[in-house]
């Protein structure tokens, strides 16, 4: 077996090295959700339902499911966004929603976020979060919790603790989706 020759590699000057390719710009705008965007929403969300376990649903929602949902989630003054490319393509929405029903718990909500495929790893999940969390401070909410699945959504994890989120519980196999048991992580953060 012959072994190869050291080869030093060679370093050009700055001056003389290429150009670097221009860093891919990633745009977008942040709006309030509109009953005309819930077709979008109903969209991006069936993926999910479809192909993940991030939520635990098995069947695609309906757009009269969605335009409910909006019309509750506006009627109680709670935020429901959408991040929109410059061609107004739905890239992704987060909003809150009551933790329960009772009167008592009327401060507490959960939020949801969803991007589109392409919109992920790219900041979007934090800017969605960073305004989702500043309307409900506006709104009055008090306490935000996160439910997320606890295997295949580890990256929703890490969303949350990076805007100080704190685990206060697991559930272990409460949902049965793809043949597989799954459990779930309780995050919750105090809005000052």
């Amino acid at each position: 077996m012959l072994e190869e020759e050291y080869q030093p590699r060679r370093t050009l000057p700055p001056g003389l090295r290429p150009a670097s390719p221009p860093i891919e710009t990633f745009e977008y705008r942040i709006r309030d959700a509109t009953l005309e965007d819930m077709p979008h929403v109903r969209e991006l969300y069936n993926h999910y339902v479809a192909n993940t376990v991030v939520t635990l649903d098995e069947d695609a929602m309906t757009l009269k499911e969605w335009r409910d949902k909006f019309a509750w989630v506006s009627k109680l003054n709670m935020p429901f966004l959408i991040a929109v490319s410059p061609t107004d393509q739905l890239m992704g929405f987060a909003y809150v929603s009551p933790w329960k029903q009772k009167a008592a718990y009327r401060r507490t909500v959960e939020d949801s976020i969803y991007l589109g495929p392409a919109a992920t790893g790219k900041g979007l999940g934090k800017a969605l979060m960073k305004e989702l969390l500043a309307r409900s401070k506006a709104a009055g909410i008090k306490e935000v919790l996160a439910v997320i699945v606890d295997k295949g959504a580890e990256g929703s994890i890490r969303l949350h603790e990076g805007f100080g989120f704190k685990e206060v519980g697991r559930l272990g196999k409460v949902g049965f989706k793809f043949n597989r048991w799954l459990g779930t992580v309780l995050l919750q953060k105090h809005l000052k």
